[in-house]
């Protein structure tokens, strides 16, 4: 995600400042104990095997106007609400809709550019952001690590989809990066992602390491299993399952942004406001794609949403308990309705399946991603 994100298209003045440091590369432990169990029961979601993304959209309308408005004739996914930047998760959320809608051509063509354009390090992880009015239009050598992960797991499926081994050899190549620069398997509190390769570990910061629980993109984590097996991939998640329930703060019992895990003990990071907003928000969409259906780890997500208001979703200042903005365009409504068909089997609302023609591209994406996961493994809340 973002590290200097300007809020616009939730209509917010917040704007999350990670530091950036100098380069670490991390390495693989084994002697990490195991985290608790992060077993579920998944009554109402569809089998693994049956969570693959390829044609969950089958080239709908909702891609088509996606397409149109997101995606240049060059393969850049353009985030409309951001000074037309284009970043490493965008092209990594762009090459995933294009699996699941089945469109091979616009793939190719985000696959490309990305290649082109972002693989510009020494390593096989991505430069995070890449503005149109630079030359050269990479403004930040630091990676994402949740772009890394979307890119790779978006090339593992259509490889997988469409029988392309040389997909399959990058999505590799990636994950096998990932692991070994942004994973520590061998510290207190973990396995832990880092957001970075740069400004977030113990060396970086005084309160680190410095994880973000939207970075852990659970439905991911079996895809690359399957193309760098050497890995603890199932470790990470369940660690991340484990976080989920432990990084609840103030009487919301929220994750803010940005967790400081100094001592293996979950906090608000220094520095950066104490809110659950921008990047929180997809922590139980991806929990809802992984097919997770136990009610533990979407509970203070459903308090939140318990009450729809015609004003927004509210961002909400873990410290205080405040509405500290509002997330004002619509595509956000279908985090709450796949959170709660996922945890509780509700049906989903009227319109659900309906894009915006006025959406920016992060909750134009954010929808897309719900629907295609309703399509893939909660048929019962669409009444089918």
């Amino acid at each position: 995600m973002k590290r200097s994100h300007l809020l616009a298209a939730a209509g917010l003045a917040l704007v999350a400042l990670a530091p950036l440091g100098r380069a670490q590369e991390v390495g693989r432990g084994q002697d990490q104990a195991e985290p608790p169990s992060a077993t579920q029961a998944a009554p109402k979601a569809r089998p693994e095997e049956a969570g693959r993304m390829l044609n969950a959209l089958a080239d709908g309308p909702g891609w088509r106007s996606y397409k149109a408005r997101f995606v240049t004739d060059q393969g850049r996914v353009v985030d409309t609400a951001n000074g037309r930047i284009s970043h490493s998760e965008g092209q990594g959320y762009g090459m995933l809709l294009a699996v699941a809608a089945g469109d091979k051509d616009a793939f190719r063509r985000i696959w490309d550019w990305t290649r082109a354009n972002l693989m510009v390090r020494e390593d096989a992880l991505l430069a995070w952001r890449w503005e149109p009015d630079k030359r050269p239009g990479v403004a930040d050598m630091n990676n994402a690590t949740d772009g890394d992960i979307l890119v790779a797991w978006a090339l593992a499926e259509a490889a997988d989809g469409w029988a392309d081994e040389g997909y399959r050899l990058a999505a590799r190549r990636l994950a096998v990066d990932i692991a070994r620069r942004t994973v520590l398997f061998r510290v207190e509190g973990g396995p832990l992602l880092l957001p970075g390769m740069s400004g977030f570990s113990a060396e970086d910061r005084t309160d680190g390491p410095v994880a973000n629980l939207s970075y852990w993109i659970f439905p991911a984590f079996a895809r690359l299993a399957a193309v760098a097996p050497e890995f603890e991939w199932a470790r990470l998640s369940a660690n991340g399952l484990d976080l989920v329930l432990r990084a609840r703060f103030g009487q919301a019992q929220l994750p803010t942004e940005w967790i400081s895990m100094r001592g293996g003990t979950p906090k608000p990071a220094s520095g950066f406001p104490t809110v659950f907003s921008y990047n929180a928000v997809r922590i139980p969409l991806y929990l809802a794609m992984a097919g997770i259906t136990d009610r533990r780890y979407y509970e203070p997500f459903l308090r939140l949403w318990a009450t729809s208001d015609p004003s927004g979703m509210p961002v909400i200042d873990t410290e205080t308990n405040a509405v500290a903005g509002r997330f004002q365009e619509p595509g956000y409504g279908a985090i709450p309705a796949i959170a709660a068909c996922a945890a509780t089997g509700t049906a989903l609302p009227p319109g659900f399946s309906e894009i915006a023609p006025s959406e920016n591209y992060y909750p134009a994406t954010l929808q897309l991603l719900a629907i295609a996961t309703a399509n893939v493994r909660y048929l019962s809340c669409l009444g089918r």
